[in-house]
């Protein structure tokens, strides 16, 4: 499979094109990454899921199902950024 899926919108004229997230090894940053992803849908984020799937649902499902499609992509601070804020 390739790093980039073509994601339909059915209210765009073309295609969207989307580079696809890493894979979630951890289970408490799954966690972090789809409640970070609900946040942004409650604020008006459009839904990345297909039409058919992408069903009247609470936000964080809608995120945990983008999480597990590799829809969102994530990516961890360096702990060196982290020292210094301190």
């Amino acid at each position: 499979m390739s790093d980039v899926d073509v994601l339909v919108d059915p209210q765009a004229e073309a295609p969207a094109v989307r580079p696809q997230g890493r894979p979630i090894e951890s289970r408490f940053l799954y966690v972090d990454v789809a409640a970070a992803r609900a946040k942004q849908l409650r604020k008006g984020a459009k839904v990345r899921l297909e039409a058919g799937v992408a069903r009247a649902v609470k936000p964080e499902r809608l995120a945990m199902e983008e999480v597990n499609q590799h829809l969102v992509e994530w990516d961890l601070p360096e702990f060196s950024a982290l020292l210094e804020k301190r």
